[in-house]
């Protein structure tokens, strides 16, 4: 990607993150009792255009919208189609790894509530991060897999630190989802994509490591750089995560498809220059288009639905 090129492209928000899933009613459940998302929507959709657009003829897949305070996500079955499992030995620095970070009122509370359900930990229990790492000082987490083995995480931010909508008063336990994490290879150079391509704003860095990193991530001597993005209108963020060490790790393999339950998605709204969208992602990325739709793929091999407002 040629660091010159200017667009006017400009990420406005993050709509959903879609995630593939084995069953859509058991991880409902899950997401809605454990976590407390609430229902949107349950839909099937059987179409030629939403096939078109994922590169899979004929099939037939159940979305289930799910809401947490201000954010969504879609849980995405392809009924007709048997996916590939997410790898067992997946680590936080293998770069098809993406989690969702939900934000928590009360840590405490919201990891006892956690454990009554059968969660995978990765953590080996809700971490604190020291005062001298002054960027992320004193933020909490705890990080865990679904029952597909989706990366999770809960976050608990200090008066200090985070959106101020997570400092609201308020009797809720699981408040919203603060960003998606997604692993990269060089920082900069998804920067050039994500903040340069797409117009995302910078809202932060910092340096993780020690024995804090490590337990969070189950990773022996974790040392990662983390970027923070946001779109112009707030909201959920991305996030960026450049493992030092160990060294990233595998790259997300190139017959992975949409079915595949490591398969997630962030959707992003963007302004209504669309013809401006379509004229760039086609010159620096695989794209795939529908409509006022442009499904693409980051430096990485994340995905990414841009979608225009009008």
């Amino acid at each position: 990607m040629n660091p010159s090129i200017q667009t006017s492209i400009q990420v406005q928000r993050i709509r959903a993150i879609s995630l593939t899933v084995e069953d859509v009613d058991r991880s409902k459940d899950f997401y809605c009792q454990a976590l407390g998302f609430a229902s949107v929507s349950d839909i099937t959709v059987d179409g030629k255009d939403y096939c078109d657009l994922s590169e899979i003829a004929n099939s037939k897949i159940r979305i289930v919208t799910l809401k947490l305070g201000d954010e969504q996500i879609e849980l995405v079955q392809y009924v007709n189609i048997q996916g590939k499992p997410i790898p067992l030995d997946s680590q936080s620095n293998d770069l098809w790894f993406q989690h969702l970070a939900i934000v928590v009122s009360d840590m405490d509370r919201a990891y006892a509530h956690l454990k009554s359900f059968p969660i995978k930990p990765i953590s080996t229990e809700p971490q604190t991060f020291p005062p001298d790492n002054v960027a992320a000082a004193h933020i909490r987490a705890f990080k865990f897999r679904d029952y597909d083995r989706h990366d999770l995480e809960l976050i608990w931010f200090p008066p200090d630190k985070g959106q101020s909508k997570w400092h609201h008063e308020t009797n809720r336990l699981f408040l919203g989802i603060d960003h998606s994490a997604i692993a990269v290879a060089n920082t900069e150079q998804s920067l050039l994509f994500y903040r340069d391509l797409l117009g995302m704003q910078v809202q932060g860095s910092s340096l993780n490591w020690r024995e804090i990193q490590a337990r969070l991530d189950n990773l022996p001597n974790a040392m990662v750089k983390v970027t923070s993005l946001r779109p112009i209108q707030g909201g959920m963020g991305i996030e960026l995560l450049d493992y030092i060490q160990p060294s990233n790790g595998r790259p997300i393999p190139t017959d992975w498809k949409s079915y595949d339950i490591a398969h997630m998605q962030i959707e992003l709204i963007v302004d209504d220059i669309f013809d401006n969208v379509e004229e760039v992602v086609k010159r620096f990325t695989h794209a795939s288009l529908a409509g006022n739709r442009c499904l693409v793929k980051d430096p990485n091999g994340h995905n990414l639905l841009i979608r225009a407002i009008n």
